[in-house]
This record gives structure tokens, C-alpha cells and sequence, in this order.
């Protein structure tokens, strides 16, 4: 090509060939996904990547290469939403903070998975968390809120900041409720919990779970469980907070007693209560906005880490929500 094209080449040495795979990802998705966010080509040639296309777009593709290579010699292989993430973060500039996100491990979960932050508002949730006794996490679904909670929850416990871990969900969710479910009250319950049981897995592994359930260590239980506790040296997360009313969320939260944390999350776009309800989470975030001590975290689909599809599923809805709006107020 021409040079008046403004069309130019770049090469990018990689270190060695598990660092190109890291690069390339399976069947070359993560190239792709440079490739299609970037107009550029991208060819693998040993260990280095050729890199053209539109001077500014190679520069941008290039620094962003280096910047996951960084990464990806301090943790595990790149993921396809953390490339998507680090394409995003690049094209709006921000590409200099990538390390920040993906430099801080919290734990190594049972199965030696490096567990980090994601996104830069999972950073700031994680954040909030070590400085903060409350903590109010609310987002949509997929952005890491609950699974991130009971990792900093087995953190604080492995470095002995508390005694045990307790995990709450109100126990009445679309449009369900534990009469209508067979068995006994354990087994109406679970179903409800089985998220929690679920995150514990992942990060404990079946056999420690069970050792420290069986210890008292850990305890899942449903809200309505806590009612006339208080509990101390424990780091208490309520889930699914969306579905609590002012008066549980009140309850919940007096709860706490000396050298406790709790973090509380939920997505208040899915409120389960029966209309004309009000959501507690919703309140609380109101009411305690501004205290000291407390921190109220808003994730966005922006920090959702599941299939790219959720995003997209996230988006239309509020796209659907906004036309609704708009509609109704023009009616009125």
C-alpha cells in the first residue's frame, strides 16, 4: 500500500509461545476481537504479531497488546470479556489503567484460578469492601456482586479479620413463596440459597465447604433467620437485598455487632415484592447515602463478565424501559 494511504506497520515480539497463545485465544478469538473493534490486520509470524492499518489505530492496537501482555505475565490466561474490556478500555482511552484492574488478586480459589477484579467498577466495589464496615454493591446481573462479596468474605476469613461467614437471601422471589414449595423448611429454603452454596463452591471447594459448614464457620441461611441476633466478628452478606422491604433491611442491618462487615447487593431493576412495596435496598441506599463507614457501589452493564450476549440483553431492556417512559409520559 501506498504510503499517501496513511496505511503503516507495526510489530509486536511476543515472549514466547504460551504468551501467543495467551495473546490469540482459542481458535484466534481474541485477535478477531482486536481485528473488528480496530479496522486493522493482524498476522501471527512467529513470535511476533504484524500489525497495519491506519497509523493511529495500529498505535492504539499495539500499545494495547503490550498491555496485556503485562497482564498476562502475572496471572492466568486471558479471558474473552477480559480482552472485550481491555478493546473498550483502550478505545476510550483509559488503557493505562488496565493493570489496575487486573493486578489485584484477592485469593486463589480451591481449584489455584487466580480470582481478580474485571472491570474498573469491580475494583472500586472490591475497594469499598477493605475500607469500608457496609457496604452497598447494586448492579445488574453478571457484574461479579454477590461472587465477589463471598471471595473478600473467604479473604477476610483466611487472614483472620473475622470468625465466621454468614450469607442471607430473603426467601420470596418471583412471585414465589415457601408455602407453595414442597418438603421442610431446609428444603423450601434451599433453592433460594443454592446461588450461595454455589459461589462457595468455586472459591472453597466442596470438601473445605463442608468442613467449615460442619464447624459453624460458614452459615447460609434466609433472613428471616436473623431476626433477634447480633453478630459479631462475622462477615455477613445479604443477597438479592432488591427483595427485602424497609423493615427487613432495618433489621438486617442493626444486626451488626462489634468487628462485623457486611456487604449487601442487588439489582434494584428486579424487584420481586409485591406492588406497591417498596424495595428496602432501594430505600437504604437513600438513607444511608453519606454515612461514614458506609460506601454505596453502583456496577453497570458495563462490568457485567459473563457472555457478551448478557450485555447486549441488559441494554435492550433499558433501551425497552427508556421507550416506555418516554411513552407514558407523552400520554400524560
Amino acid at each position: 500500500m501506498s504510503e499517501g494511504t496513511g496505511v503503516v506497520e507495526r510489530r509486536v515480539l511476543i515472549d514466547d509461545n504460551e504468551m501467543a497463545q495467551n495473546l490469540l485465544g482459542r481458535n484466534d478469538e481474541h485477535l478477531e476481537s482486536v481485528e473488528r473493534a480496530f479496522r486493522v490486520r493482524i498476522i501471527p509470524r512467529g513470535n511476533e504479531l504484524i500489525i497495519s492499518g491506519e497509523e493511529e489505530e495500529v498505535e492504539r492496537v499495539t500499545t494495547l497488546f503490550s498491555r496485556l501482555m503485562e497482564i498476562g505475565r502475572h496471572g492466568a490466561p486471558l479471558t474473552g470479556s477480559e480482552v472485550r474490556y481491555a478493546i473498550r478500555m483502550t478505545r476510550e482511552g483509559n488503557g493505562d489503567r488496565l493493570s489496575e484492574v487486573f493486578s489485584d488478586t484477592i485469593l486463589i480459589t480451591a481449584r489455584g484460578k487466580q480470582l481478580k477484579p474485571r472491570t474498573l467498577g469491580q475494583r472500586q466495589y472490591i475497594d469499598a469492601i477493605r475500607k469500608n464496615a457496609l457496604v452497598l454493591g447494586i448492579g445488574p446481573a453478571g457484574t461479579g456482586k454477590t461472587y465477589l462479596a463471598v471471595a473478600m468474605a473467604v479473604a477476610a476469613y483466611r487472614n483472620r479479620e473475622v470468625n465466621r461467614i454468614i450469607l442471607t437471601r430473603p426467601a420470596v422471589e418471583a412471585g414465589e413463596r415457601l408455602g407453595f414449595l414442597p418438603g421442610d423448611i431446609q428444603e423450601k429454603v434451599n433453592p433460594y440459597l443454592r446461588p450461595l452454596y454455589d459461589s462457595l463452591f468455586d472459591v472453597l471447594g466442596l470438601d473445605t465447604f463442608q468442613k467449615y459448614m460442619n464447624k459453624g464457620l460458614i452459615e447460609v441461611a434466609p433472613l428471616a433467620y436473623m431476626r433477634g441476633r447480633t453478630l459479631d466478628d462475622s462477615f455477613v452478606i445479604l443477597d438479592e437485598a432488591q427483595n427485602t422491604t424497609p423493615e427487613q433491611m432495618k433489621m438486617f442491618l442493626t444486626r451488626l455487632g462489634i468487628g462485623s462487615r457486611a456487604v449487601v447487593t442487588g439489582d434494584i431493576t428486579q424487584v420481586d415484592l409485591p406492588k406497591g412495596i417498596q424495595s428496602g435496598l432501594d430505600q437504604a441506599r437513600t438513607v444511608l447515602a453519606g454515612v461514614q463507614g458506609i460506601s454505596v457501589v453502583y456496577l453497570t452493564e458495563r462490568d457485567v463478565v459473563r457472555h457478551e450476549l448478557v450485555q447486549r440483553i441488559i441494554r435492550a431492556y433499558e433501551a425497552h424501559e427508556q421507550r416506555k417512559s418516554a411513552e407514558q409520559s407523552q400520554e400524560g
